[in-house]
């Protein structure tokens, strides 16, 4: 017997024994119901991995290896999503070209995940920068091009200054770049678009259909930003001109409250109407200022509200036909609705506030409240007033009437609008998929035909963005200088590539069939595995990776390229995990010098203490600070463990039955909260398990066999390491999950804990099912407890079946 656990011998051994045995393989087309479990495959760093990957990955880890031994064929992938800005920004800044230091990084971030023990099927790796994968990456948006949901349009972007590209309002946090952290202001760039508009209602309506996390479905409604209302014409009175001012508004009801109008700084009427502007430049100042504000800053509800009235032209309300002055305000967003808004002060906050600020008329048409004071928002159950011939009306009714009344008019109309923006799908950056797309004067936008799939990205020496706003590849003429596919003549590739985003929104299809050079993935592979069973990642990526990930994959469901068995909807369970913060609480991160390396983990604690760690910190679905204490104390269980099979306790063919209640127990919690994602709980009941055994120092083989197979999925190293101490020659993964015993979940006796004032003064073996009654009267007959009750005046009686009972004296 060996009584000392060397993990790192142990945990390599097994690991090459697992690669050699081709154990974690997944098979096409198997007779074994199939179980497709899927974790966000990452950014291959030059820091390499963090320990916030193995969380994620350990858990669908403990998943993918109780499926296996539950009779499935487990597909459970890993790849490497390396096109972007930060391999882009680390080749700049340490002059090593991003092609060099991917792989390099690929390369590191393997050995890390194989010396902890995931059991992915190697076999299916993707890489988004290989030529053969981003082919296929291409060939999804030749057929976007092709069935008119891929289009360029010049628009106000997100323009990092640092990064010298354009960004997705999703990439913008709190006015900064999402990667680098520069500052970003907008700029008008003609920029490649998918729209993902087309498909909003969809993507929200399918959330019925799956099993995701609440607060991720609720991510998900509220970034798409549906609302219904009406659509209504304000004539805009101008000197020798007349234009139209469109509104987007839930609330029709409340047209006759309209007091001031308020357009976005993008907004076209200001170019349209320059000339008969007074005070243009004002307004440009006004605009240019905006141009350096995110969206986020500018709609902040806190902020002081800035505006400059449009001296010249006059706004006319369609429904009493008021003149109402107009300004531009960077409150008003391009992005949502039209980008004009009509500003009833009386019942909104925000516009009242700014009625107050600019010496605006404020009018009340719903009754309640004191507008003096401030606006009247709880109006949902209200009654129109000064509202002409449809006062009297409650809000309900009138919305429909005025909407009706609009329409008859012919000066305005039902409508749905969306939070959702079509998603900009350029970059002008140098690492990314080629946009296989040509220019040519006479033809237009023409599409490379697939057959000359994929245009490889060209090795070049300059990779750096450029101050005119172009991508690298513009340099590149031998590259770029082609000819039209169309008409034979003189034309240029798209310089600009495509975002971080393209290669991680179809991934998952990939895995399912990775050499494939003919087709994204054969039909009938796709029948057999898709959708995903399970996905889970963090709570950051499921507003943008999910959408995009759901609407591509809806895409290519309707094309056909996925199968309609399949199911319009990539993954049928989204669950997520809570971040791992640094000791103390904070975020890690290099500048606070708390950064854990899960190598350093590994060396000193073994692989299978990582893990183990990991899920028993606390519950999977919350933040929780790391603990180098927590990490010893885990190591300490694994030894003792190890214990109890090198020699701690005695192997007999006979045992208490206490212990076999509490083995069968286990086998259920431990099964049951793998499923419900409560790993800590798991663990802990296997602790306690472990602890009895101890404790009484015996065990049997049944009970030796099924703690090993349920502890395999946590800790595989150790187990199969004790699995072949006990003498088997075949793998625990390879074993079936233990069934528990319904008849050994309750025990026919337990240790009844006797108290008098609190305070424990016996414990004694009783019958199961005992009442109170007769719990009573074994207390009193005991030796000890005697004593304790004579001559005492009881006031009350304290029974907590199957636990204790106390004397209240």
């Amino acid at each position: 017997m060996n009584s000392f656990y060397d993990h790192n011998k142990i945990e390599s051994k097994w690991q090459q024994y697992w690669e050699d045995k081709n154990l974690f393989v997944a098979v096409d087309n198997s007779s074994k119901p199939k179980f497709y479990c899927l974790v966000e495959f990452p950014y291959p760093s030059g820091e390499g991995l963090h320990v916030g990957h193995p969380r994620s990955y350990t858990a669908m880890d403990i998943l993918a290896r109780k499926r296996r031994m539950q009779g499935y064929n487990v597909l459970f992938p890993m790849g490497f999503d390396a096109f972007g800005l930060p391999s882009e920004n680390y080749a700049i800044k340490t002059g090593i070209h991003p092609a060099i230091t991917t792989e390099k990084n690929i390369e590191n971030f393997t050995r890390q995940l194989k010396s902890i023990g995931f059991s992915f099927d190697w076999s299916r790796e993707v890489v988004t920068t290989d030529p053969n994968y981003y082919k296929w990456t291409q060939w999804i948006f030749l057929k976007m091009f092709e069935n008119g949901l891929a289009y360029k349009a010049k628009i106000p972007v997100n323009w990092c200054l640092s990064c010298q590209t354009g960004l997705a309002n999703e990439e913008v946090v709190n006015n900064e770049c999402e990667r680098c952290g520069g500052p970003v202001e907008k700029r008008e760039k003609e920029q490649w678009m998918f729209k993902i508009t087309q498909y909003a209602d969809r993507l929200i309506s399918d959330l019925d259909t799956v099993d995701y996390l609440e607060k991720i479905k609720t991510q998900q409604i509220n970034w798409i930003g549906r609302s219904e209302g009406a659509q209504v014409n304000f004539d805009v009175i101008a000197t020798g001109k007349m234009s139209v001012l469109k509104v987007f508004t839930t609330r029709p009801d409340t047209l006759f409250g309209v007091t001031f109008m308020v357009i976005s700084p993008e907004h076209e009427i200001i170019s349209q109407l320059k000339s008969q502007i007074t005070n243009f430049t004002e307004i440009q100042a006004y605009v240019d200022s905006a141009k350096k504000k995110s969206d986020l800053e500018r709609t902040e509800l806190n902020k002081n509200k800035t505006g400059v009235e449009i001296k010249g032209l006059k706004a006319v309300n369609p429904v009493n036909q008021q003149e109402v002055p107009i300004f531009v305000a960077d409150y008003v967003l391009t992005s949502y609705g039209t980008g004009a808004i009509m500003a009833v002060p009386g019942h909104d906050q925000r516009d009242w506030d700014f009625a107050k600020k600019f010496n605006l008329p404020v009018v009340e048409v719903i009754a309640g409240g004191d507008i003096k004071v401030q606006a009247y928002t709880e109006i949902d159950d209200g009654v129109l007033i000064n509202s002409e011939k449809f006062s009297g009306l409650s809000v309900k009714d009138a919305i429909v009437e005025i909407t009706l009344w609009l329409e008859k008019e012919g000066i305005g109309q039902k409508a749905v609008n969306y939070k959702l923006r079509d998603w900009v799908f350029s970059r002008q950056r140098y690492w990314g998929e080629p946009i296989p797309m040509i220019k040519c004067e006479k033809c237009g936008w023409v599409p490379v035909p697939e057959e000359e799939l994929p245009i490889e990205l060209p090795k070049v020496e300059k990779y750096l963005p450029t101050e005119n706003g172009e991508s690298p590849l513009a340099a590149v003429h031998e590259w770029v200088d082609t000819t039209c596919p169309k008409c034979g003549g003189f034309a240029t590739r798209e310089t600009d590539t495509m975002p971080n985003w393209a290669g991680s929104n179809w991934y998952f299809l990939r895995y399912i069939d990775v050499h494939n050079d003919q087709a994204l993935a054969d039909s009938d592979k796709l029948k057999y595995w898709a959708p995903v069973d399970w996905y889970n990642g963090g709570m950051e990526h499921t507003t943008l990776h999910l959408l995009y990930s759901r609407f591509i994959y809806k895409f290519l469901y309707d094309i056909g390229a996925v199968p309609e068995s399949c199911g319009s909807e990539p993954y049928k369970k989204r669950t997520a995990h809570g971040m791992i913060l640094g000791e103390g609480g904070e975020k890690m991160s290099k500048s606070r010098g708390n950064v854990i390396n899960p190598d350093e983990v590994v060396k000193t604690y073994g692989a299978d203490t990582l893990r183990l760690y990991e899920m028993f910190m606390g519950p999977f679905d919350q933040a929780i600070p790391w603990d180098t204490k927590g990490v010893v104390g885990v190591r300490r269980f694994i030894e003792r463990v190890w214990s109890v099979y090198n020699g701690g306790v005695v192997i007999s063919k006979k045992v208490p039955e206490e212990l076999l209640v509490l083995l069968n127990k286990t086998i259920k919690k431990v099964g049951d909260d793998i499923e419900t994602q409560d790993y800590n709980t798991a663990i802990s009941a296997l602790m306690i398990l472990i602890n009895k055994i101890l404790e009484i120092k015996v065990i049997d083989e049944e009970t030796a066999k099924s703690l090993l197979i349920i502890l395999s999925p946590f800790a595989p190293h150790v187990a199969e390491e004790l699995w072949h101490v006990l003498g088997h020659k075949d793998s625990i993964c390879s074993q079936v999950w233990p069934e528990y015993d319904k008849n050994l979940l309750v025990a026919k006796e337990y240790e009844l804990i006797i108290q008098v004032n609190g305070k424990i003064r016996d414990r004694i073996k009783v019958p199961a099912d005992i009442d109170e009654q007769q719990a009573e009267n074994f207390a009193r007959k005991n030796d000890k407890v005697m004593p304790w009750l004579q001559d005492k005046k009881i006031k009350n009686i304290i029974f907590v079946p199957g636990r204790l009972i106390n004397f209240v004296i």
